[in-house]
């Protein structure tokens, strides 16, 4: 899983004007959050959250907050406008080393089914996944190879098995399938 390095400023003032004023700069504000430490705000620019916020793939943050402060964390939530879908608001959660953590990890579909040449329709039911493991282990997406799918069959998450990593969601969710 690939690395990314964002700087951000330590923001103070956090009152709506302020932060309006933030966002016509073309910043965002934010915030990292631990069980280790308080809180802390900042503003980081719009244009250095791109890599995070539009991929396919997970990705450890290296988050730098003004002159002396350094964390590893990752991408927690993302709040966009509405009408202008531009990002409004991040939220970043800091890891510890050896310590599991939660995380959503995309899906990433590998051939082609067999049930689609026979004229049947994939229905992608499911993304992401939610998952529990170290942070050394997160993945930056779970390969499912579809291949052998005919009509009528689906993928399960109990289906998937994967080492180091604990999947979330309901055992009997559908995540592909191929209908007619």
């Amino acid at each position: 899983m690939a690395d990314v390095n964002i700087t951000a400023d330590v923001r103070e003032i956090s009152t709506k004007g302020a932060v309006n004023e933030l966002r016509r700069n073309g910043n965002v504000p934010g915030v990292l959050y631990s069980n280790e430490m308080e809180p802390v705000i900042f503003s980081v620019s719009e244009l250095a959250l791109k890599p995070v916020i539009y991929t396919t793939e997970m990705r450890l943050v290296d988050l730098k907050i003004g002159k002396d402060k350094k964390v590893k964390c990752i991408l927690k939530d993302v709040q966009f406008d509405a009408l202008t879908d531009k990002v409004i608001h991040v939220d970043f959660q800091a890891i510890t080393v050896g310590q599991v953590i939660q995380v959503q990890v995309p899906i990433s579909l590998i051939g082609q089914a067999v049930g689609i040449k026979k004229g049947g329709r994939l229905v992608h039911n499911l993304h992401k996944v939610d998952v529990e493991c170290l942070p050394k282990n997160i993945p930056s997406h779970l390969e499912i190879e579809i291949t052998d799918l005919d009509i009528g069959d689906s993928i399960l998450i109990k289906d998937l098995i994967y080492v180091n990593i604990k999947i979330l969601n309901s055992e009997d969710a559908s995540v592909v399938a191929v209908s007619t």
